[in-house]
């Protein structure tokens, strides 16, 4: 019989193998002779005579796949992908560069520098496939103020992804200071047939988040960037030239709705929030749990986060007394670095719950769907009521862990972190709460 730890597992791992991209791709778009049949818009490719593809996030090559699958062998696509790690089935008419994540590197610069200058010789019999997921706001970088090094992008989004902000915030930062997203490689790619197809790690209605809205109008603006920075005290961890540049009012505005850029440009969400929690609560059922989903916590700080979904669970299982029940949430919580170890969000919201869950027949699963949680080689980890003694006979402290950011290290001393490698995909982070 599978321990509740074991379950939780199971139903993680059952969720990924769910949310396959290629054959989404295959059910969701369709070839008809000269149509391109997509859920929402059918396009006419009598008129297409070159296809590019722009692939930039962490489910890059699983979204290549899927797509180039879709066309004729003969049909040759030119075009480049940005990802974390190498394919291993390379296309041989795309050019491949691995990206920094979550901080951009040289292959970012030049991969973005690669996709404007191939983009700006598009026109009218153009069509342009977007591959868009998660990650892709470091994968593929270049600052719109040219006396920006890569360090000092470097310094910015390292300052962004530590500084406590919520996701909206740091994507609003992101796309005002880059010539590659905002709605930029839209701009870029002038006349073209666009579609844009995404795996997003962003809620509904905030697709311009992904990879920071590189072919989609910017409902920000560049007062909101100036109030970010004041808030978070952005201007003591970002290059001085920079802070200038804002301070003389020289940074532009981005693309906004209503742009010619965006006229014939069509945006379809493959795989996103429903997709996870659909496939998360049939994996849950499926193990005997009555399942319930929520959102609520998105962006909550991460012991907040905590606190509320275990009081969440305590509450559902009270209105089921017979019955094992389950949580399930996405998104992704604040956890700003407070020390130098190793570890990232989703390890630190199970170490905020060890102690609260304590001698209690709970077990609580924190990971990415993309396999990567923060710096380290883990997706998350687990925790149930056993924990805690079991790390204070191991000799391990979780407010400790806590404070040192070290939440990886504390729980693979115990067995405890998941590791399942790059999964080629990238639909938020998933909390899988188990009561009985």
């Amino acid at each position: 019989m599978l321990s509740t730890k074991q379950v939780a597992r199971a139903i993680f791992q059952n969720t990924l193998a769910t949310i396959d991209i290629p054959a989404t791709i295959e059910r969701k778009l369709a070839l008809d002779h000269s149509r391109l049949l997509l859920p929402c818009a059918t396009m006419d490719l009598r008129d297409i005579s070159r296809f590019v593809l722009i692939a930039i996030g962490k489910a890059a090559h699983s979204m290549v796949s899927g797509l180039t699958a879709l066309f004729p062998a003969h049909l040759r696509f030119e075009g480049i992908v940005v990802a974390p790690t190498t394919s291993s089935v390379a296309h041989p008419a795309l050019r491949y560069f691995k990206g920094g994540h979550p901080i951009p590197n040289e292959d970012s610069v030049r991969a973005a520098h690669a996709i404007l200058q191939l983009l700006r010789s598009c026109d009218s019999k153009t069509l342009v496939f977007f591959l868009l997921s998660g990650g892709g706001s470091a994968l593929s970088e270049l600052p719109l103020e040219a006396s920006l090094t890569l360090q000092d992008v470097q310094a910015v989004h390292r300052a962004l992804v530590t500084c406590g902000a919520p996701i909206d915030a740091m994507n609003t930062v992101r796309r005002h200071l880059s010539a590659v997203k905002g709605g930029r490689l839209a701009l870029a790619a002038g006349d073209a047939q666009k579609v844009t197809l995404a795996v997003t790690d962003v809620p509904v209605g905030k697709e311009a988040a992904l990879a920071s809205g590189p072919t989609l109008p910017d409902p920000t603006t560049v007062a909101d960037v100036q109030r970010i920075f004041q808030e978070y005290d952005l201007s003591r961890h970002c290059p001085a030239s920079l802070q200038t540049w804002l301070d003389a009012g020289l940074m532009p505005e981005s693309p906004k709705p209503g742009h010619p850029a965006f006229a014939n440009a069509h945006f379809e969400l493959l795989l996103g929030m429903e997709d996870l929690f659909h496939a998360a609560h049939h994996a849950a059922e499926a193990h005997g749990y009555l399942s319930f989903c929520d959102n609520s916590t998105d962006d909550y700080p991460v012991e907040r986060a905590a606190a509320d979904l275990l009081a969440q669970l305590e509450k559902w299982q009270l209105e089921n007394p017979e019955q094992r029940v389950a949580v399930i949430a996405d998104g992704e919580v604040s956890s700003p670095v407070t020390g130098k170890g190793i570890g990232g969000r989703n390890s630190a919201f199970i170490l905020a719950c060890v102690e609260k869950i304590a001698g209690r027949k709970i077990t609580v699963l924190s990971a990415g769907t993309d396999g990567i949680d923060g710096n380290s080689h883990a997706a998350g980890a687990v925790a149930d009521g056993d924990t805690l003694d079991r790390a204070i006979s191991a000799g391990l402290n979780p407010r400790d862990a806590f404070r040192d950011s070290d939440a990886y290290s504390f729980f693979a001393k115990l067995e405890d972190a998941i590791v399942t490698g790059p999964t080629g995909n990238n639909l938020r982070d998933l909390r899988i709460l188990l009561s009985q």
